[in-house]
């Protein structure tokens, strides 16, 4: 470590850099942060040289379900299509309960070592495979009490919501305390177009998430072409419904891509519902404007900056980790932070951007994500002094506390996985 942290139910970290570019000093009681003072207040403790401390990151969209399949079914041409055509084979080929547990707690453990306090997955809900799913969900939440807060989202597509299967996912979200999600497209399609019948098949959705008193967390308009256009549809239902529970959408990337009546009009009907965004700058990059021998002409990524001017609650996410949608990615919100800031120009000022991976994601999941005294002493420290370092480099050394104790961020060996996924090879 580059800096000591004591081994004692209170002390301070001095000289330290909040998020917001301020010095202060902070004194840790009890797991608790006791107090913030001006720097040079304290006594004694940790002397962090101007290092930055953040909130314990929260991951409020990922697939960990998914995660580290890619040694054995990678995308063989890096589209959409081709993700999802990979993940349906390898789902019916290797998700047993064990497969999905070793890999559902592999990436856990990435995620607490680089600092991740809180966690929204998102869980493939194909009846009646799902089954097995939300069991394993629901034993390793339990297992990760009081390290990594657990939600879980159900995703199939709006289809399978239509007859009979609707219901028992439905029932299934509820009876595991979950949250109900699915795909604006049809089974087995891309999003390109808003599907048929697609207003009456909301509305079921709608209905079904009122009767149990769900929230709601949906895949939204993930492709480039214009005619993906579905979250208008979901904020006039939303309001026409008066849906009382929480709604957030992820990725709608096709709303860059409108003209700006329809931008205009969209953003305002989000901010009405009441809806909150998360966008995933680096799965969208890696997927979207993806042809054969052609340079990728757009970004993928969502109108960040516009929905944050209106009032829309706006989070980042790192969606998929080494599997067919997404082959990179170690669960690191600090590098999805930075990669964010770089993609989607979060700068200049970075700080308030900040609260994308932290405070505002917390909220929604109920969480504290911000540093002030009284709050639980859940933080990440960096060597870094300023976010120009600490985004230039990798904070491979952070330090990470949980209830103000250093805990042990050695991240967990690929080759645990092996027995899985294959041997790593070259490719």
């Amino acid at each position: 470590m580059w800096t000591t942290i004591p081994v004692a139910p209170s002390y301070w970290l001095r000289n330290a850099t909040l998020p917001d570019g301020t010095r202060a000093d902070i004194h840790i009681a009890d797991g608790m942060i006791a107090a913030l003072a001006p720097a040079g207040t304290g006594e004694g403790g940790a002397d962090l040289r101007g290092g930055m401390v953040l909130p314990c990151f929260t991951d409020i969209h990922t697939h960990l379900d998914k995660g580290h399949i890619w040694p054995r079914s990678p995308n063989p041409d890096g589209t959409f299509i081709g993700a999802l055509t990979a993940v349906m084979g390898d789902r019916e080929r290797s998700w047993s309960p064990e497969d999905m547990e070793r890999r559902f707690d592999f990436g856990l453990r990435c995620s607490f070592a680089h600092g991740t306090g809180a966690i929204r997955t998102h869980l493939d809900t194909y009846l009646p495979h799902g089954a097995n799913t939300w069991a394993v969900f629901s034993r390793l939440r339990e297992a990760w009490a009081g390290r990594i807060a657990l939600e879980g989202v159900s995703i199939c597509p709006i289809d399978r919501f239509a007859a009979d299967e609707g219901r028992a996912i439905a029932d299934l979200v509820a009876d595991h305390g979950g949250i109900m999600g699915f795909v604006t497209r049809l089974d087995g399609q891309g999003d390109d177009a808003i599907p048929p019948g697609f207003q009456d098949l909301l509305d079921h959705c709608f209905a079904l998430a009122e009767a149990r008193g769900l929230d709601l967390d949906l895949h939204v308009d993930e492709s480039g072409e214009t005619a993906s256009a579905t979250l208008q549809l979901i904020a006039r239902t939303a309001i026409r419904r008066r849906f009382k529970g929480r709604i957030q959408v992820g990725h709608i990337c096709s709303l860059a891509l409108q003209t700006p009546e329809v931008i205009e009009d969209t953003i305002r009907l989000v901010a009405e519902a009441g809806i909150s965004v998360v966008s995933l700058p680096m799965c969208n990059m890696y997927l979207q404007g993806r042809l054969a021998g052609r340079t990728p002409r757009w970004r993928g990524v969502t109108l960040l900056h516009e929905l944050a001017a209106a009032g829309v609650p706006v989070s980042v996410a790192s969606d998929n980790c080494r599997d067919p949608f997404y082959a990179w990615g170690d669960h690191d919100m600090l590098e999805v932070f930075r990669e964010a800031v770089r993609i989607a120009h979060l700068d200049t000022p970075i700080a308030p951007w900040h609260d994308a991976v932290s405070a505002t994601p917390a909220g929604l999941m109920g969480h504290e994500g911000t540093i002030r005294e009284g709050a639980v002493a859940d933080l990440v420290l960096l060597r870094a002094r300023a976010w120009h370092e600490a985004l230039a480099r990798q904070q491979s050394d952070r330090i990470v506390l949980r209830r103000g104790r250093a805990i042990d961020t050695t991240l967990p060996d690929y080759a645990e996985l092996d027995a899985l996924v294959a041997p790593a090879t070259s490719g």
